[in-house]
């Protein structure tokens, strides 16, 4: 994060900057996307300047989980998109934000990487991205397990 630039998040949980909130507590915002993928889109955020996701403790995270699982449920029943998707990039603000998505089509949420070029279309898919071998899979299986 540019330490020279201030947070956009923080300013909007200290009411410095507008934000259409739907819920808030001590510690959480959840507030409207200004680009949304589909109407409805939101995300939720610690109040607490925390910048990477997985640096949140864990029982704030489980308090955002908790929060976007019953805002979640009451998205899908005032608006019944198709799915609703949970996101956590890590990019863009440099303060942890889970968005909630809801999907109308399968590509509401894709990575870039999905995107390739065939027969001078642009299609996205998985089928072009490399696939480890199982070897390979368990051994970073045994690396990432806990210890």
């Amino acid at each position: 994060m540019d330490i020279d630039k201030p947070c956009i998040f923080c300013q909007i949980v200290r009411g410095e900057k507008p934000a259409s909130i739907i819920y808030q507590d001590d510690l959480i915002m959840a507030f409207m996307l200004i680009r949304p993928i589909h109407p409805g889109e939101f995300m939720i955020i610690p109040k607490e300047h925390i910048d990477e996701f997985c640096d949140i403790p864990d029982d704030l995270a489980c308090h955002i989980i908790i929060h976007a699982q019953r805002l979640s449920r009451n998205l899908r029943k005032k608006l019944n998109p198709k799915r609703v998707g949970l996101v956590v990039h890590g990019f863009g603000v440099a303060h942890a934000h889970l968005i909630v998505v809801p999907q109308h089509d399968e590509m509401d949420i894709v990575s870039g990487r999905h995107l390739y070029l065939e027969d001078g279309e642009i299609k996205f898919g998985v089928s072009h991205l490399p696939s480890p071998s199982r070897e390979e899979l368990n051994r970073m299986a045994e690396c990432l397990s806990e210890e």
